[in-house]
């Protein structure tokens, strides 16, 4: 039985609570479709990648269709692996407050229920995927093993941010599998600046959740860098910058990137200016602004395929 119970305490009020049927949202809201920053951040590095591939063929003829597919795949998949991250979770979301009141162990949506969802936005990805080329699913399939086991890695490492990284940048190699049908420096470069990006707007994320953490024995950069966090930003969002610069170096790039890129840089110091690990709602407000340092270099990164393509 799926009740509409109260929405979760992670989140405010949105289309899904507002909108949505009511027998829609523990399941919206299980693959987090209430709160779309998530989808948002798998998406970016896919649109990276889309788009300084284009411009490195000169070519901007997939670009299009790529960008559209991977803005329905970022969604959906980030929906599947929420889902199956509260399946594996359920017993410690029940006691962190933030997450208690989540559909599983809020009894909202059975974990039956939940596997059923999970199976049918696994589908939906896949159709999805099916739509590029061989070298690009098989990539997209090779990303699933890290996906998976990600879950598990906050009860074993206190740098389950470096596994999380893994999965959310993996679309900086899916742009290149797609329209280059190849992984070459560039793509590799991209990848590893976006996993430092990563691991810094998530060890944000995670210091809202520190103290309930401590308690249950869940491990985070959070709690391993506590009051160094503001120096541990410095280095993987320096080390970001500098990987991605290294990529469109690699790649040939011209100015609207390197412009986008500083944009980026400067989105990225604004967040260690404004660091506070003490605010909770403020540091879920710099988590969330990461969309828009994102954008800044996607913005410039279309601009130079673009450029490159005429």
């Amino acid at each position: 039985m799926v009740s509409d119970a109260a929405p979760v305490a992670d989140s405010t009020n949105n289309w899904v609570d507002t909108l949505a049927p009511p027998w829609s949202r523990p399941y919206l809201r299980l693959s987090r479709f209430d709160r779309p920053i998530g989808s948002w951040l798998l998406l970016l590095p896919c649109w990276w990648s889309a788009a300084l591939a284009a411009g490195t063929v000169h070519d901007l003829g997939l670009l299009p269709s790529t960008v559209a597919l991977f803005l329905v795949g970022a969604f959906v998949m980030r929906g599947a692996g929420c889902t199956w991250n509260d399946i594996t979770d359920r017993d410690l979301d029940a006691r962190v407050e933030r997450t208690r009141s989540r559909p599983i162990p809020s009894g909202q949506v059975s974990v039956r229920g939940a596997a059923a969802f999970l199976v049918v936005q696994a589908l939906v990805g896949l159709a999805v995927l099916l739509q590029f080329n061989r070298f690009a699913v098989m990539t997209g399939i090779a990303s699933l093993l890290v996906v998976a086991v990600y879950p598990f890695m906050k009860r074993v490492t206190y740098w389950p941010q470096v596994v999380l990284g893994l999965a959310f940048s993996w679309g900086a190699l899916m742009g290149f599998a797609v329209i280059t049908a190849e992984i070459g420096a560039s793509a590799l470069l991209l990848y590893a600046g976006s996993i430092a990006w990563v691991i810094g707007y998530d060890t944000i994320y995670a210091h809202q959740d520190r103290e309930d953490d401590a308690l249950i024995g869940i491990k985070s950069t959070a709690r391993l860098f506590a009051h160094r966090t503001r120096t541990a930003l410095v280095v993987f969002y320096g080390l970001a910058a500098v990987l991605i610069a290294l990529a469109l170096a690699a790649s040939g790039a011209r100015w609207p990137a390197y412009l986008g890129l500083a944009a980026f840089a400067a989105q990225l110091c604004w967040q260690i200016v404004r660091l506070d690990i003490g605010d909770s709602a403020g540091c879920l407000r710099l988590f969330r602004s990461n969309r828009d340092a994102g954008l800044l270099l996607f913005a410039g990164l279309l601009a130079d395929a673009v450029l490159r393509g005429l």
